[in-house]
């Protein structure tokens, strides 16, 4: 007998790990018709039987592009041609939507992913996301400044979302689509240079693993699952301190300021941040939360600071946040 293909051996090797834990469910594999989420809904068709799972191809139809509901039938008869139940979903999205049309899409995506796997009773939704996807993510996070909460990209598993080939490279799943004759659709929009991540895909890494070296996509992927470990780490040590720290005061919710000023910056911030993200649902920027912490830490008398939703003030030794 010939040898199986090894991106083929790989990427099933992966979905193998990811199902096994959820023997005997039902499954929902999101389904683009890219090649990343073809080569992952092959995979699933030859593991899930195994493990007595059922799996479903759901195929979202943004209605974004002409002929969007003629990819989406494509994709959901190619799920069939490998064995799997398929549907397709149409979703409305607003293209003039101010979070702009990738992150409407996006949302309604992943809303619709969820409606469908609770009407099917399935449990687990199988992401195609790669380690390229990571690394990207990664690096638009690190443009944007926006902390090791964005830094750590997306989890290998997040609630019923799984995704078994985060550890992936994308030219090896292009391979394993061609191992097995599978044909991709190809998004037009991931060559539109409109879009930011486009931009990162096929100039700004390139460029870097020009001039550093290759490696990057990997090193990119390593420093988010590290950031995710010490968010994790940091999580658990918040969830234990504020419950010693944090009072609730009349319309608003006040902290002990020696205790926050017994712990280290890192944890001080995210504690600040956390308070007002549970309490008032915003979320601080940089600026704002030292903003707040020098209310404990540099205090001269100054008075309350205003920020989303709620205001911030030091008396005594408690520092109160109020709504506002």
């Amino acid at each position: 007998m010939p040898s199986l293909n090894p991106a083929v051996a790989e990427i099933r090797r992966a979905v193998r790990t990811a199902l096994e834990p959820h023997r005997g469910t039902d499954v929902i594999v999101a389904l683009s018709g890219g090649a990343d989420s073809l080569a992952l809904a092959a995979a699933v068709a030859f593991e899930a039987p195994k493990l007595d799972i059922r799996a479903r191809a759901v195929t979202i139809d943004h209605g974004l592009q002409d002929g969007s509901a003629d990819v989406a039938a494509r994709a959901s008869a190619q799920a069939r041609a490998l064995g799997l139940d398929a549907i397709v979903v149409a979703v409305s999205v607003d293209a003039n939507h101010p979070d702009g049309p990738e992150a409407t899409a996006r949302t309604a995506r992943y809303d619709a992913l969820e409606r469908a796997a609770d009407e099917a009773g399935a449990g687990p939704i199988l992401l195609a996301h790669t380690l390229d996807d990571q690394a990207e993510t990664v690096l638009l996070g690190l443009a944007r400044g926006s902390g090791a909460a964005s830094l750590q990209g997306m989890a290998h598993v997040a609630g019923r979302r799984l995704r078994p080939l985060l550890d992936i490279r994308r030219e090896t799943v292009r391979a394993a689509c061609i191992a097995q004759d599978l044909t991709p659709w190809h998004d037009p929009h991931n060559a539109d240079a409109r879009y930011t991540r486009v931009r990162v895909r096929t100039t700004v890494l390139p460029v870097l693993e020009t001039e550093l070296g290759p490696g990057i996509a990997q090193a990119l992927a390593r420093t988010a699952e590290q950031l995710r470990e010490d968010n994790e780490a940091f999580a658990e040590m918040i969830e234990e301190t504020i419950e010693d720290i944090v009072e609730h005061a009349e319309a608003g919710i006040a902290v002990s300021v020696p205790a926050l000023a017994a712990n280290p910056a890192a944890l001080r911030n995210r504690i600040i941040r956390h308070v007002v993200s549970s309490e008032f649902g915003v979320s601080l920027t940089r600026a704002q939360t030292l903003e707040v912490a020098r209310l404990v830490t540099d205090w001269r008398g100054q008075g309350p600071l205003d920020l989303p939703a709620c205001t911030a003030s030091r008396t005594g030794n408690r520092l109160t946040f109020t709504a506002r």
